[in-house]
Parts: C-alpha cells; sequence; structure tokens
C-alpha cells in the first residue's frame, strides 16, 4: 500500500492569454476548479496508475472541504483519515499562460492542523510513506522517524524547497527534487553544483540515498551508490506543467511498489509526468495504468552509467 501524508487544496485554475505582471489584471473566460495540493495529487497519480492508496491529511469545514474528500473517494483512494477540522480547506489559485507557464499561490488553511499521530494505526508493514514539505515540517519529521520505526520505504518530495535535518533526510529512501530544489538543497549542505549529473551524485553519495531530479523536458536523472540513470521525457506539446512533478511522483511510489527497479520506475514516472503536461489542470491530467503502459511500449529504456564515466 501507498500511505501519502500531505497537503490537499482546492485549485481554482485560470487560463490566461499571458501571466499578469505587478499591477496587471488579465480577463479570461477559461477557468476550473479541481482537487490539488501536492498530497493529494501523487495520491491520485498513485491510484490512477493502480496503487492501493490511502490519503492523510486535513480538510477545512467549508463547502471545498467536502468536494476534495468527494474527489478522492471516487478514485477509491482511503479516506477513512482525511480529517475535518474547523475554517477554510487549502485553496490555490493557478494561472496558466499560452505556453503552459503557471504560476500559483496557495492559502494553507486546513493542511497547517496535520499531524503525524495520524499515521499510528495507517501504515502496515512494508507500506510506502509518500510525503511534501506543503504541511508543517516538523510533523514531516515526526513522521519519518515513525514510517522508520516500522520498516516502511520512505519517499519524500522535497517541494518546497523548505530545510529539513540532515539527519532526517538520511532516513529517506528515495529523495525527489527539481532543480531548483536540487540547487537550494546541495547549497544547504554545501554540495553546490552546478550540472544535474554533478548535483545528483554529490547529493546521493552525501545523504546515502537514492536521489532523483527531475529535469522538465529533459526527463529525469537519478543516482544511488556508484549508479547513475537518466531518462528522457516524451516528447509533447505542453499545455499546462501543472501538477507534473507531483504525477511522477506518484507513479513513482506506485512502481517501486510493484517491485520496478529505480531506472524503470523513474523511466516510468518521466514519462507519466510527460503525459500530464498535455492537458489542462493537475488532477485531470493524470494518466492512467492502461495509459501509461501503451505509452512505455513505443518508448527507449532508461541510460545507466557507473559513477563517474
Amino acid at each position: 500500500m501507498i500511505v501519502v501524508f500531505g497537503s490537499i487544496n482546492v485549485d481554482l485554475t485560470f487560463r490566461l492569454p499571458h501571466l499578469p505582471s505587478v499591477g496587471e489584471t488579465v480577463l479570461t473566460s477559461a477557468f476550473t476548479e479541481a482537487v490539488g495540493g501536492k498530497g493529494a495529487n501523487q495520491a491520485i497519480a498513485a491510484a490512477r496508475d493502480g496503487a492501493s492508496t490511502c490519503f492523510i491529511g486535513c480538510v477545512g469545514s467549508d463547502s471545498y472541504g467536502e468536494t476534495a474528500r468527494k474527489a478522492l473517494a471516487d478514485l477509491g483512494i482511503d479516506v477513512s483519515r482525511l480529517r475535518t477540522v474547523p475554517g477554510p480547506t487549502g485553496l490555490a489559485a493557478v494561472w496558466i499562460d499560452g505556453e503552459g507557464r503557471n504560476q500559483i499561490a496557495v492559502a494553507s488553511g486546513a493542511n497547517a492542523a496535520l499531524k503525524s499521530d495520524a499515521l499510528m494505526h495507517a501504515m502496515p508493514a512494508g507500506a510506502f510513506l509518500v510525503l511534501q514539505m506543503e504541511t508543517p515540517a516538523r510533523e514531516i519529521e515526526a513522521a519519518i522517524g515513525l514510517a522508520k520505526q516500522r520498516t516502511a520505504k520512505i519517499i519524500l518530495n522535497l517541494a518546497p524547497a523548505l530545510p529539513l535535518p540532515k539527519s532526517i533526510l538520511k532516513q529517506v529512501d528515495v529523495l525527489v527534487l527539481n532543480e531548483h530544489e536540487a540547487a537550494v538543497l546541495g547549497a544547504s549542505l554545501r554540495l553546490a553544483h552546478d550540472e544535474p549529473r554533478d548535483q545528483v551524485v554529490a547529493l546521493a553519495g552525501e545523504l546515502g540515498n537514492t536521489v532523483v531530479i527531475t529535469l522538465g523536458a529533459e526527463g529525469a536523472i537519478a543516482a544511488k551508490g556508484a549508479e547513475v540513470w537518466h531518462v528522457v521525457a516524451l516528447p509533447v506539446a505542453a499545455i499546462d506543467t501543472t501538477g507534473a512533478g507531483d504525477c511522477f511522483v506518484g507513479v513513482l511510489a506506485a512502481a517501486l511498489m510493484r517491485g520496478a527497479s529505480i531506472p524503470a520506475a523513474i523511466h516510468r514516472a518521466a514519462v507519466a509526468g510527460s503525459l500530464a503536461c498535455a492537458i489542462v489542470g493537475a488532477m485531470p491530467s493524470f494518466p492512467t495504468r492502461e495509459s501509461i503502459d501503451a505509452t512505455l511500449a513505443g518508448t527507449a529504456p532508461s541510460r545507466g552509467t557507473a559513477q563517474g564515466t
């Protein structure tokens, strides 16, 4: 089972002719509303890829909370530990331009109420715990410690790039970052490098785990010990990149849970993330297992190299 501990929002998405500058109002008739938040997005991506998924988070006592709960439940995600707390549900305002670029503002709302003790009876032996950084950092640290005690596999998406102690990061099995997050973490560990390959090797060596850096249209690169793998992205006409990184993480977790190797899992995740860029919105764009399988049948496998070659 995959247990996702994290944020859940309702995304209000505006498709604009261009992104607004300071003080500018941009009009549009293109508007959608859907469930989002990094935690919920990753749970949805994993579930659509066929993984048994439980989501642990908090929604508010407003109508958005019921909207979010129903959206996850309708996808077969276990929401029995999705708490309703007083106050508003997390909300995100997403602006997207004609080239698929976005700007996002988030009001955390109920996400700030999430506590690690919600995991006490929700993590069976052999579970994969997936976390992000949109909920209180102290609770993420506690959740990682609890998961380690229960021998769960831990996948942390360090997004946004907020600080966690090195001792906590070392307990993570798979650390996923984008290029900006990798640069921030590398600088904090005094491992600053310009090239993603150098970054991923340095971080994996320093932390002793598997590190994955997503590269947008260039795919993803991963390192574990002396092994480095690079996968290319699927060529698509990007309409909306919102949620593509979350799709990558959810599908990566689903693939690893099914026993895939690291290179096979990041290849699958990169393909899924690319497919998600071809449809507007986060949740509506995440591909099904059948769609990913069909696409993978016509793509090249990942490339692996020994460190230093």
